[in-house]
């Protein structure tokens, strides 16, 4: 799995410098907010965060750090999404709809024990995933992908019924982050 286009198909969709008034986020650039920006060293004008500092900060934050480049390796469909995810909602977030997923999905702890939704892939997240791999065979990326789309969507939809403001992204959200 090439990161790298991972990261090159998230900056075309969110394009280049942004300051929509109902973003809670603020001022963006790459898709990268002012917030984040300054957390990873980023002094300047937000319309002059280099694309290559966007890379930089996507690569290290939403793949290196949550470690989806591991759950790449048994489930490349499911790491694409988990990327997109923490893109948008956070890595915490990805990492939370996976374990919850996880859990649900393991037939009441008949094919392995629940796993604490700390919101952090580790070793025990990890082996999780792999005995659900391993356990139901050749749609089981596929499945676990659904789920964790559907978590996503319905906080889309919590997050539209919450905030009025938050319409203004609604469509997009949906029509551009699940699934891709």
């Amino acid at each position: 799995m090439d990161i790298y286009k991972l990261i090159d198909k998230v900056i075309e969709r969110e394009g280049g410098y942004s300051n929509h008034p109902a973003d809670r986020g603020g001022e963006t650039n790459w898709g990268i907010t002012h917030r984040v920006a300054r957390a990873n060293g980023f002094r300047g004008d937000m319309r002059l965060l280099s694309r290559e500092k966007a890379v930089r900060i996507y690569r290290s934050i939403y793949w290196d750090a949550p470690e989806f480049d591991k759950v790449a390796e048994r489930a490349p469909a499911l790491a694409r999404e988990l990327f997109d995810t923490a893109v948008n909602m956070g890595a915490a977030t990805a990492s939370g709809f996976l374990q919850r997923a996880l859990n649900a999905l393991n037939r009441n702890g008949r094919d392995f024990s629940d796993i604490t939704v700390d919101r952090q892939i580790g070793p025990r997240t990890l082996a999780a995933l792999n005995a659900f791999m391993d356990t139901r065979g050749a749609n089981a990326e596929s499945v676990l992908l659904k789920a964790v789309e559907a978590l996503q969507g319905a906080k889309y939809l919590r997050l539209a019924e919450s905030r009025p403001a938050n319409e203004a992204f609604l469509y997009g959200w949906l029509a551009n982050r699940i699934g891709h």
